[in-house]
């Protein structure tokens, strides 16, 4: 059984895109009228959207909370410097490539992580991340060691086209593949959505009912490391450079809170709190040095206490508001008058 949410081609699809395409815009658009300080910020950006979004997927579709996505997302990372660096610049050919590498990644470590659940997976996807910052710090002839890698050319988009070294340029470009990706997903995911649901909700009942359902939560598994894989690809365009730091724990960590976020069962809503945490980071603790845990963490407790579903509950209860403002104001009705005949 399943459920199919088309790609909107009426009002009431195109609302239900709406609001997390927005953001995204108003940001972009905000960015590339500005000067080359906030193109380059926001692009930069979008990488851990893009792996906030593969981690919202394992943690909405699958159930599982984790923080092993860093893993495919730096086999997708290393892949793209590679090819580039071996004169391989086409980002279409790079992102296929960094997908099949994160798949393929994703695909091995889901054989041990799909057969656990709740606390025992996030443990286990803990140690997946620390093993993917040791193994970037010492595989020094494919990452470069704990120098990194410096000078990766830039990617270009079709053959004999000029590389993407601007900053309002590489901005729409991540954007593109950013909303791409994001787009992709979430029509997979309501495609099969009553089936997931159902296989997170009872899997002894699933299973029952003949459904594989270590092979489905597998096969979600594998398909998040391909979005992490593309968003590893977008970490090296829009960088160009790569050190065991960027897919260490902290990006783990900062992927899973975007994904708290915004909502547990909403790519988009932790696409959109990735960029929301990467702001309070970096920009506004710039001008507070030394304390952006602190407002990361006030961040983290304000969501939860405030938006207990996450940004993705926020239109909703803005209706919900709003119904119940409309229904306050309006007037009683009078009481009828009877009338009596003479």
């Amino acid at each position: 059984m399943t459920a199919r949410l088309p790609l909107p081609h009426s009002w009431d699809d195109l609302r239900r895109w709406v609001p997390w395409l927005l953001p995204l815009g108003a940001a972009t658009t905000l960015a590339a009228a500005s000067d080359g300080y906030w193109p380059a910020t926001v692009a930069r950006m979008l990488p851990l959207a893009l792996l906030a979004v593969s981690v919202a997927t394992v943690t909405s579709a699958a159930g599982l909370p984790t923080l092993g996505q860093v893993a495919p997302y730096a086999a997708g990372a290393y892949t793209t410097a590679r090819l580039a660096l071996a004169g391989h610049t086409l980002a279409p050919v790079q992102l296929v490539a960094a997908a099949l590498v994160g798949a393929v990644t994703a695909g091995l470590l889901g054989m041990l992580l799909v057969r656990h659940r709740t606390t025992v997976v996030l443990m286990l996807s803990l140690a997946v991340a620390e093993l993917t910052t040791i193994t970037a710090a010492r595989w020094r002839t494919v990452s470069g060691g704990t120098d990194g890698l410096a000078g990766i050319p830039a990617p270009r988009l079709l053959p004999g086209t000029p590389a993407l070294t601007g900053d309002r340029p590489m901005l729409l470009y991540a954007t593109a593949v950013t909303v791409a990706a994001t787009a992709a997903t979430m029509q997979v995911l309501y495609r099969h959505h009553l089936l997931l649901t159902a296989v997170r909700g009872n899997e002894s009942r699933a299973a029952a009912s003949g459904h594989p359902v270590t092979t489905y939560l597998w096969l979600v598994h594998t398909g998040a490391g391909a979005i992490a894989g593309t968003a590893g690809a977008l970490l090296i365009h829009t960088h160009r450079w790569i050190t065991p730091a960027d897919v260490g724990f902290d990006t783990a960590a900062l992927a899973l809170l975007a994904a708290v976020i915004g909502g547990a069962h909403s790519p988009p809503g932790a696409a959109v709190a990735a960029v929301l945490v990467l702001g309070v980071r970096d920009v506004a603790a710039a001008d507070w040095p030394g304390h952006a845990p602190l407002l990361l963490g006030a961040l983290f407790v304000a969501a939860v206490y405030l938006l207990p579903g996450g940004l993705t509950a926020v239109p909703t209860r803005l209706r919900t508001e709003i119904r119940r403002v409309r229904a306050t104001r309006r007037p009683e009705p009078l009481p009828a008058v009877s009338r009596r005949t003479p």
